[in-house]
Parts: structure tokens; C-alpha cells; sequence
């Protein structure tokens, strides 16, 4: 039956790809927004068979190590579109798509923290009516990797631009969080929680013979990385053209619909875990989507935007790019706040989707008015900063705990007296 349902599964999206890959290869353009709507939806099809393929391997790699490489694996389509976007840039740095750039990784970057997280843990409360998402004492290591590249994101602002040392930097703080993860024991109780979670497409992947498995992973990921190869460019030009034809903003639109698309199959992996009681491993993969993309991608838009050039450049942060980038910053630094205790509650999560939801609001109601857009996301910006410290003033005795369990034994367990915000 789950094979069954496996093939149907696979055969659907295949399916969904087929009128995105007659217009990529005809040349046919008939519309922009039918256009952005079929080439959104083949960069979502492969994005799902890439998260089919990822997950199913989880019970051969190490739990952390697997968790990674499921977030980073499920979020390559983002990547395909930002990447051309700061391609595009490199060949003129005159351009919008310099800002297109900046737009799409801040609006990935906004949109996991300010609508995925919270979305976990509301999804658990209502299946489960627990009051937060615990995690385990060990994923003080990922807490800890997400608050490197959000302080590091300060030092970016100071100059006005991401430059190829930035990157060299940010991606090797990925590179150094990939090797970490990996050395990390399983969680107690991780293999029985994953044996009694409710069998899907990728349990189905399990029960075929070894050689199978592999065989279907390769192929599932080989044309799930050509689809999105193949329809990146079109999607991209095609949300710019999108924009002007039904009169939004292109900058709006590309930083908060381009990336509901590209990101729904990681959020739905997430949310699988959540609906097969392991919510900690969902919360954990949408906090290690967060790590590659304030790392790994940050990083290759400065590679990306040399390789343009035909030189190596320095991604540009003009005033209204260097104000999204603080919000973001600042957001990153506030969601972090929530998880010194190794727990994210109701309360915080819906404080994070009240906040951005908030900017969402603001952006559209003044998408006209440039100085009062700058001066909302400064605002914005420095409220969740004050927020940020007024947390961690409040736990600061957790906050030592923390440090300490993460320098000296990442299993200790940190006591629950101090919880102060749900």
C-alpha cells in the first residue's frame, strides 16, 4: 500500500514538472504570471522529491549529521533563485537585481524564523496541547552555530557590502557546523520515536531492498537538481514580470512569494515530523535550514555576483538593502533569545508571528514611500534587539548554564525553574 502510494507520489510530480519543462524548452512565455505559477510549481515538485530522497536516508547517517543535509538539501530550490539573482547582479551592478538579490535571502531568511518556527509549535499545541517544542540538550550545538553568522551579520553591516572574505568566512562557519553535527550521538529515544512515527513516502523508500533504496535517491535527487537547474532562471525573470504586469512591487514580491515557493518543501518536511510526534527533529531541521541559509547562502550571493562580474566583487547594501539586512539580523538575534532554554514556547512563537507579520504590513502599506520603509525596518529592527536583551536579561543565569553545557558536557541537563517566557 505505502509503495503504492510512493509511485502515485513520484508520478504526481513528475507530472506537475512536465508544462514548466515544455516552456523552458519551447521558449513559450505565454503569460508571466502563468509562467511564474508553472515554473513555481516544478521548483516545488522537485523540492519534495529532494526532501523524499534526504529524509529516507535518515536512518543510515547520524541523526544531526542527516538533519542538516535534509534542511539543506530541501532549500536548494532558494538557492537556484538567489543565485541567479546575484548572477544577474554581477553583470550589472546598476541593475534591480541587486536588490532582488538582497530581497529574496532576507525574505527566506525573515519568513523561516517569523512563520515557520512559530508554525511548528502551534501545529504541535493543537495536535498535542504541549505548551513548546522541547529540544534536547545537545542542540545547544545548533543554537550555537545560528548565533555565529547573526553576530557575524553585524560586522557585515558596518561595511555596506558581502565581500568574498565574508563569504570565505560564512561558509566556513557551515562547513564547520556540517563537521560538528556529525560527530554528535543520537538523542535518547530518537530510534523509538522514529520507529513508532507514522510511516510516509520515505518509511516506503526504507522497505525497498538496499541497492533500491540508493538507486531511487540518486535519481529522485539527479532530476529534482535538474528541474530546479532548468527552471530558476525562467521562475526568476518570470516573478519580475509577474510583478509589473499585476502592478505589486517586484522587490515585495520576490521577498516574500518567491520564497513561500522555494521553501515550502523544507517547511513541509518540518511539518511531517510535527505530525509524526517528532516535533523536537522538525523544530531541529527548520533551526539547521536557518544555519545554511544565514551561512552557505550568504556566503555564494558575493561568489555568485564575482562570477557575474567576471571579477571578484563585494555584493552592494544600499540603505534600504543595509536596513533589511539589520531586521533580519536583529530577528535572527530575537529567535535565538527564545531558545536559551533549549525550548520554544507558545508565547514566543506567537510574538515571532505578530512581529512579522507586523513588517509584512508595514513593507506593503508604505511600499511607496522609501524613507518611511527605512525608517520602519530601523524600528523594527531595534524593538527586537530590546527584546533580544531584555530576554537574556531575564535568564541570564540560564544564559551561563547554556554556555557552560555547550563547552563542557553538551548532555547536561539545565534546570527548569528559570522559565519565564512560554
Amino acid at each position: 500500500m505505502h509503495l503504492r502510494k510512493l509511485w502515485i507520489s513520484i508520478a504526481v510530480a513528475l507530472l506537475a514538472t512536465f508544462p514548466a519543462l515544455y516552456l523552458r524548452f519551447t521558449g513559450s512565455r505565454p503569460d508571466p504570471v502563468l509562467d511564474a505559477a508553472l515554473f513555481g510549481t516544478a521548483i516545488l515538485a522537485a523540492g519534495f522529491m529532494l526532501s523524499w530522497g534526504a529524509e529516507s536516508a535518515e536512518g543510515q547517517i547520524s541523526s544531526g549529521l542527516i538533519l542538516a543535509v535534509v534542511a539543506l538539501i530541501t532549500v536548494l530550490p532558494e538557492y537556484a533563485v538567489d543565485i541567479y539573482y546575484a548572477w544577474r547582479a554581477g553583470q550589472n551592478p546598476q541593475s534591480p537585481y541587486v536588490h532582488y538579490a538582497a530581497a529574496n535571502m532576507t525574505g527566506a531568511n525573515r519568513l523561516l524564523v517569523g512563520l515557520a518556527w512559530p508554525l511548528l509549535v502551534l501545529l504541535n499545541w493543537w495536535r498535542t496541547r504541549e505548551q513548546a517544542i522541547s529540544l534536547a540538550p545537545v542542540n545547544r550545538v545548533e543554537i550555537a552555530f545560528l548565533l555565529l553568522p547573526t553576530v557575524y551579520a553585524f560586522i557585515i553591516l558596518l561595511r555596506d557590502r558581502i565581500g568574498p572574505f565574508d563569504a570565505f568566512v560564512l561558509i566556513g562557519i557551515f562547513a564547520a557546523y556540517i563537521w560538528r553535527v556529525s560527530t554528535l550521538p543520537k538523542v535518547e529515544g530518537e530510534d523509538e520515536e522514529r520507529e513508532a512515527a507514522e510511516p510516509g513516502l520515505a518509511a516506503a523508500i526504507e522497505a525497498l531492498p538496499i541497492r533500491s533504496q540508493w538507486t531511487l535517491m540518486a535519481l529522485l535527487t539527479l532530476v529534482a537538481a535538474a528541474v530546479i537547474f532548468v527552471s530558476a532562471e525562467p521562475f526568476a525573470e518570470s516573478m519580475v514580470e509577474a510583478g509589473r504586469v499585476i502592478g505589486i512591487d517586484e522587490f515585495l514580491l520576490i521577498q516574500w512569494l518567491a520564497p513561500l515557493a522555494s521553501e515550502a518543501p523544507a517547511v513541509t518536511v518540518a511539518v511531517l515530523f510535527v505530525l509524526s510526534a517528532r516535533a523536537a527533529a522538525g523544530m531541529t531541521t527548520m533551526i539547521s535550514d536557518k544555519i545554511n541559509q544565514w551561512t552557505l547562502l550568504v556566503g555564494m550571493l558575493p561568489l555568485a555576483f564575482s562570477v557575474g562580474a567576471g571579477t571578484l566583487s563585494s555584493l552592494p547594501l544600499d540603505s534600504r538593502q543595509h536596513e533589511e539586512f539589520f531586521l533580519t539580523a536583529a530577528q535572527s538575534l530575537f529567535g535565538l533569545s527564545l531558545l536559551l532554554r533549549l525550548r520554544l514556547g507558545v508565547g514566543g512563537a506567537v510574538a515571532l508571528v505578530i512581529l512579522f507579520s507586523l513588517q509584512v504590513v508595514l513593507a506593503f502599506s508604505f511600499r511607496t514611500d522609501e524613507a518611511r520603509t527605512i525608517a520602519t525596518l530601523t524600528a523594527l529592527g531595534w524593538g527586537y534587539i530590546a527584546l533580544s536583551v531584555a530576554i537574556a536579561l531575564l535568564n541570564a543565569k540560564r544564559l551561563r548554564m547554556f554556555w557552560a553545557g555547550l563547552f563542557g558536557n553538551v548532555h547536561s541537563t539545565i534546570p527548569t525553574s528559570l522559565d519565564r517566557i512560554s
